[in-house]
């Protein structure tokens, strides 16, 4: 088994499109914000001319496909056959699990590189209590289907104190269903979630004391698990996927975030305008970036200070680390 913390580069690009908010759901800590991301379902041909906007970094790019629930939209297998096309370096499709318009029988497991489902909770009382009624059963259907016809699939379990309770039960579950990648994700205060006064945040304690160790018994069992930092080491230096790595965050109204704490916000750092990224010119999230705090994540400190204490002087007891900072066990 062999821990490390993946470093951001620039030779290498994430791409998050978001097809559609529209969903089927309506989870707690949901990030979409359709005020602020629009309720457009973007046609096919839009989804071309976009994708085309980072063609020339595709043999570097992972490119998610979000949304929403992107099997929603009608065209999903359309939009992945176009991405191949187009030669991006990985392709995902995440989803709740209940997989709409025969998703499985449109493409085929050659055309994506994972299916990735969302579960947070390992008995249906805490997932249904988060995501609603019936969500549990039908992910892990949507699972086994997909394992069935031979596709590569990944989890990913949202940490909040709704849940973290159940992340123990995890390694024995994700390794029956055959699972490839386990993602341990922290729920991020945005969104639906933004509304909930930070109970869903989970203290540096408990996360610590929690998170790592399910990581390497999942390790153990020969699934390989990415989970955020979140919190630095003593003496470890910040540094922002911003300013350091290539990500980008696309949404149905145009907006471009290159971080998604973000989101919540008209601090986007590029628009498409006439199908092409434009820069915005008025204060936006690109301005932060180079902000040197003592709490380290300058968009933490705005936007989510729920995780970070201080001492009686008023100095940061630890820093946050950018959300896009990984930690990644392999298996061996």
């Amino acid at each position: 088994m062999q821990k490390r913390t993946v470093a951001f580069s620039k030779d290498s690009s994430n791409l998050f499109f978001h097809i559609l908010t529209k969903c089927n759901l309506k989870c707690r800590h949901c990030y979409i914000n359709r005020e602020e991301h629009g309720e457009t379902t973007l046609s096919m041909d839009t989804i071309e001319r976009w994708l085309s906007l980072f063609a020339d970094r595709a043999r570097e790019t992972n490119l998610i496909f979000l949304g929403g629930e992107p099997t929603l939209h009608p065209d999903l297998s359309l939009a992945v056959k176009e991405a191949g096309r187009l030669g991006f370096k990985s392709i995902t499709i995440d989803t709740n699990g209940f997989l709409f318009h025969d998703i499985l029988d449109r493409i085929t497991p050659e055309e994506v590189d994972f299916i990735s489902f969302s579960l947070d909770g390992a008995t249906p009382s805490t997932n249904d209590a988060i995501r609603g009624k019936g969500c549990y059963d039908a992910c892990v259907s949507g699972v086994k289907q997909a394992v069935a016809k031979g596709f590569s699939t990944s989890m990913i379990y949202t940490v909040s104190g709704d849940n973290i309770h159940e992340l123990d039960r995890m390694p024995a579950m994700v390794k029956e269903l055959g699972i490839d990648r386990f993602f341990i994700q922290v729920v991020g205060i945005r969104g639906e979630s933004a509304d909930e006064n930070g109970q869903l945040q989970v203290t540096r304690e408990k996360w610590l004391e929690t998170v790592p160790g399910v990581a390497e018994e999942v390790a153990r069992a020969g699934i390989t698990v990415t989970y955020p930092k979140v919190f630095l080491n003593p003496g470890e230096a910040f540094q922002c996927a911003g300013l350091v790595a290539d990500n980008y965050f696309v949404f149905p109204n145009g907006r471009v975030y290159r971080c998604p704490i973000c989101e919540d916000h008209a601090v986007h750092g590029l628009t498409i305008v006439d199908d092409r990224l434009v820069p915005t010119t008025t204060l936006n999230e690109t301005a932060l970036f180079n902000l040197d705090i003592p709490e380290g994540c300058v968009m933490n400190k705005l936007v989510q200070p729920g995780n970070i204490t201080y001492r009686a002087d008023g100095t940061p007891e630890h820093r946050i680390a950018c959300c896009m900072l990984k930690e990644e066990v392999l298996p061996g």
